[in-house]
């Protein structure tokens, strides 16, 4: 039998660097963000109504969300949502997930510098410090918007800088509350589309994209629109075992006492009156009262769903895809209202809607931050269709029999005019005859001195058309010189006046125009006739369109609508028109605010009077008997 050589091993001493540089090398534990939420995150007790270890199951809806970030296929995740859902806490839970399992370069943006600020100190910081496998990574003699790890840094930039935001590549980008992020101007792009090209070097990077809605055609609700799927939260009715989707529609509440009974049954009512420490059944009940006795019936077997019942179903509920695009799904949309929230009730949601609703200001806060949806104003509400079915049978460059006025409106752009004529009638009924565009203020002085016809072949002229002037002033002064029996300049008002328009004078001592008129017009005030008179049925005083009008022109008289804006910061917010995307053209809409300024100056308001005037009947001469006495003894006296 051979002996077996014996093999002395040597021990060596392992230094601490190594050791370190060993534990380097190890393979990031095999976990999904939602695991390492609960295994690592401690919500702090400044920041967070409940705080502590972060636990899944107190909002179940998150847990899709953040494991979508480790789905290889999908490159953009957006969250459209309501406040109260905890949103925000998806964004700082990827983020620790990325510094602690795949240290990448991170951009956030957050729609101001105090906000990104303020995150920063807040909410950031507070998590890498709670997290002890995070905070040993951190630097903390970082900046305040660019915070460095061993390994990768995080850098917070704001949407109204773009040289922040076109600064390094980066692997993952969060883009927060994007509805407050301005558009895009005239020398850069829109935030979003700058932030996303800082991504491109990465094959595998991720954007996370979320934001409660304001409008249609704002950023995140176009981003939804967008999504190759949208999924939505439904949840198991605890009665008939349906999956439902939590919806406004079916959250009720007594409108009226006599529905009280029907509502909640005899014996029942008069337990939750107890409650209320309300007697005599339910007279005089405040909107209060009333929200407190709200409910949910179930859409599918009609069952009352109490708040208790609702927080059990949600965590039995799941996400479910409502609409698909395409199978090769790169975008997956999220969305959700405040009816899911474990920190909200149901009587809650009725409270706020009764105590908005008849504010507009309030109302659209409900629609945007409770319901999760787009504001829009109805009363002031325009599309392009609308335009379209103000067409009536008259072709373009006929004048309606009913016309007394003709007036025209001139936008100046950089390279082009765009013009508009309309016909005016009794009680403000008007009609586009014709609009186009054009290159030169001279092809506009041919159109305006052209003579148009009415459906019976009479001549008509426009009588005055307003030529803004708030680009190359001093172009259009001359112009307008050298025209002054039927043009005049304009200019629009940077703040709200008493009345539409106002006569002022040119007082350049240079120009030509020197002593003529210029028309100060209220924009907002004349969209706003505009718009309410496109609404009605064509006839009498309606806002018409020629048949066959074309949908640029369409387009571009609805480009804005009429929203909310708080200005600087200050003050209550104020309603104002505003493009319904940063690159809408609106320069027929411009056209036909001065043309119907131009009316108005004309005095297109009192048409009608004309109508009244009758002719005088001669008098004829009475006598009475007195008269004749007195005329017979004009010496009785």
């Amino acid at each position: 039998m051979q002996n077996l050589r014996q093999i002395r091993m040597r021990k060596y001493v392992c230094k601490q660097y190594q050791k370190a540089a060993i534990k380097y090398l190890d393979p990031p534990e095999d976990m999904k963000v939602s695991e390492w939420a609960e295994n690592y995150r401690m919500l702090d007790s400044k920041t967070s109504a409940e705080p502590g270890p972060w636990n899944n199951s107190r909002t179940p809806y998150l847990v899709e969300i953040m494991d979508e970030l480790l789905n290889y296929e999908t490159e953009e995740i957006v969250f459209c949502k309501c406040t109260q859902v905890g949103g925000t806490e998806v964004e700082l839970n990827m983020l620790g997930y990325v510094i602690q399992q795949d240290p990448s370069p991170v951009e956030v943006v957050y729609p101001t510098e105090e906000m990104a600020g303020s995150v920063a100190d807040k909410r950031i910081k507070p998590m890498i410090e709670a997290a002890p496998a995070l905070y040993k990574k951190f630097d903390t003699k970082s900046s305040k918007i660019e915070l460095d790890f061993d390994d990768m840094f995080i850098k917070l930039v704001w949407s109204n800088s773009p040289s922040g935001l076109a600064s390094f590549a980066m692997k993952y980008l969060f883009l927060d509350e994007v509805d407050k992020y301005p558009g895009a101007s005239k020398k850069e792009a829109d935030p979003i589309s700058l932030a996303k090209e800082r991504t491109k070097t990465f094959r595998n990077s991720k954007i996370y994209i979320t934001s409660t809605p304001t409008t249609k055609t704002n950023h995140i609700w176009k981003t939804k629109e967008g999504a190759d799927i949208e999924k939505h939260y439904f949840v198991p009715c605890p009665h008939c075992g349906e999956f439902i989707e939590l919806k406004f529609d079916n959250l009720k509440w007594p409108a009226k006492d006599k529905d009280l009974v029907e509502a909640y049954g005899e014996d029942a009512i008069k337990e939750k009156l107890e409650k209320l420490e309300l007697v005599d059944e339910a007279e005089g009940l405040s909107n209060a009262d009333r929200a407190e006795l709200a409910f949910y019936v179930c859409q599918e077997c009609g069952c009352v769903i109490t708040d208790a019942q609702k927080q059990a179903a949600v965590k039995g509920g799941h996400w479910e895809i409502v609409r698909q695009r395409t199978r090769f799904v790169k975008k997956v949309c999220f969305w959700i209202n405040t009816l899911y929230s474990p920190f909200v009730r149901f009587s809650e949601i009725a409270k706020e809607f009764m105590e908005s609703k008849t504010d507009p200001e309030k109302l659209q806060n409900f629609v945007n931050s409770w319901l999760a949806e787009p504001w829009e104003d109805t009363k002031l509400k325009t599309s392009k269709d609308l335009v379209l079915e103000r067409q009536t049978e008259l072709t373009e460059f006929v004048v309606p029999s009913w016309a007394k006025l003709l007036t025209g409106g001139v936008d100046i752009q950089e390279n082009c005019v765009y013009w508009t004529i309309r016909a005016w009638g009794d009680y403000i009924t008007s009609q586009n005859v014709a609009h186009g565009q054009a290159y030169s203020l001279a092809e506009v002085e041919s159109i305006m001195n052209l003579e148009y016809k009415t459906e019976s072949g009479e001549i008509a002229i426009v009588n005055l058309c307003l030529i803004d002037s708030g680009y190359e002033a001093d172009m259009v002064y001359d112009f307008c010189a050298d025209n002054s029996d039927w043009a005049k300049p304009a200019k629009g008002s940077s703040n709200p006046m008493q009345n539409h328009f106002k006569l002022t004078t040119v007082n350049k001592d240079a120009s030509r125009a020197y002593g003529m008129d210029l028309v100060i017009v209220d924009g907002g005030k004349y969209k706003d006739m505009i718009a309410s008179r496109m609404h009605r049925k064509n006839g009498r005083s309606s806002w018409m369109v020629y048949k066959g009008c074309d949908e640029e022109y369409a387009a571009q008289v609805t480009a804005e609508h009429k929203i909310f804006i708080k200005r600087n910061g200050n003050g209550r917010p104020k309603m104002e028109w505003m493009p319904k995307s940063s690159h809408a053209d609106n320069h027929f809409l411009d056209c036909e605010v001065y043309a119907m300024a131009a009316a108005d100056t004309l005095g297109v308001r009192m048409l009608h009077l004309q109508n009244l005037q009758e002719p005088l009947e001669e008098r004829k001469e009475q006598y009475t008997p007195e008269e004749n006495w007195i005329s017979e003894n004009e010496s009785w006296i």
